[in-house]
């Protein structure tokens, strides 16, 4: 899978999605990788880090949009993801509805 080209969408790849890819491609080194990542996305301008955050976007919808052909690898690209955002941003975008209590 080209985890760089769902990353980068149109625009240039930035250096931090190396690491990214790395996680994807291993989800079991991922704890080992979430700090170096955080850290480098703490060094980020905010434009940058705008574009960061799209790019995990990114990978949850592609991660939603293909989960009916393999749900585990949709699983773990959507954990990946959502794992930074929270990190990075202390948030999601794209946080699930909570029911309503009505």
């Amino acid at each position: 899978m080209d985890y760089l080209r769902i990353l980068s969408g149109k625009e240039t790849p930035l250096p931090i999605y190396t690491a990214i890819v790395a996680a994807l491609e291993n989800p079991r080194a991922f704890p080992d990788l979430l700090e170096p990542i955080y850290r480098e996305a703490m060094q980020l301008d905010d434009e940058t880090l705008d574009r960061f955050r799209f790019s995990l976007m990114r990978l949850q919808l592609y991660a939603d949009i293909h989960r009916n052909e393999d749900l585990e690898q949709a699983m773990q690209i959507k954990y990946v993801a959502q794992v930074l955002e929270k990190v990075v941003y202390g948030s999601l975008v794209m946080e699930p509805a909570e029911p309503s209590a009505d």
